[in-house]
């Protein structure tokens, strides 16, 4: 049996609103209830973050590789500023409201019971990432690639059909109406 893998550093209760991050580039780092409002021209490769505060940081080329937020509160934070290369990113338990994931390629991330109230995914591209237990109220959806998402267990979206891509998509009898709302049918 393998023995979970620990962090090569631990950073916990810091608030880098008020200190200075002291270097660019961490890996395999958890950060524990830390304060975060510029992550800009950082680096994070296999970081974890639990319980943080990220709402409205700044991700001005912020490589983002394979990390992991747990618990985290990332309000208003846009990930569109962020660096494309091999960025990955997996959220579990997180509330995400207005967050902005436009033009990001999301394919190999996931979403887990996070409320995502008011996100923009215009232009994303979700495919095969994961959406479970989302609550995607008011979320915005134009052009975004979702085929092969599974959104059996999402709730409140709304997904126009013809302006994304949803081939191989699956939804459940519950989801239709976000799928139908712009032809105004009425379900019973």
């Amino acid at each position: 049996m393998n023995k979970p893998k620990l962090p090569a550093e631990s950073v916990r209760d810091v608030d880098f609103s008020f200190q200075k991050m002291n270097r660019t580039d961490f890996e395999e780092c958890e950060f524990v209830n830390c304060v975060f409002t510029d992550l800009s021209r950082l680096s994070f490769i296999d970081c974890h973050f639990k319980n943080c505060n990220l709402s409205n940081s700044k991700t001005v080329d912020t490589a983002l590789k394979s990390c992991k937020f747990s618990g985290c509160k990332l309000l208003g934070m846009n990930f569109s500023a962020s660096k494309d290369f091999i960025f990955e990113v997996h959220f579990e338990d997180c509330l995400m409201d207005y967050v902005s994931f436009d033009r990001k390629k999301l394919n190999k991330s996931s979403f887990t019971r996070c409320k995502l109230h008011g996100a923009n995914f215009t232009e994303a591209d979700l495919s095969k990432s994961t959406l479970v237990n989302c609550d995607l109220y008011d979320a915005l959806f134009s052009g975004t690639n979702l085929s092969s998402v599974d959104l059996t267990s999402a709730i409140n979206f709304i997904i126009d059909p013809e302006l994304n891509n949803i081939k191989k998509a699956k939804f459940t009898l519950q989801g239709l109406p976000g799928l139908l709302q712009r032809h105004h049918i009425l379900l019973d």
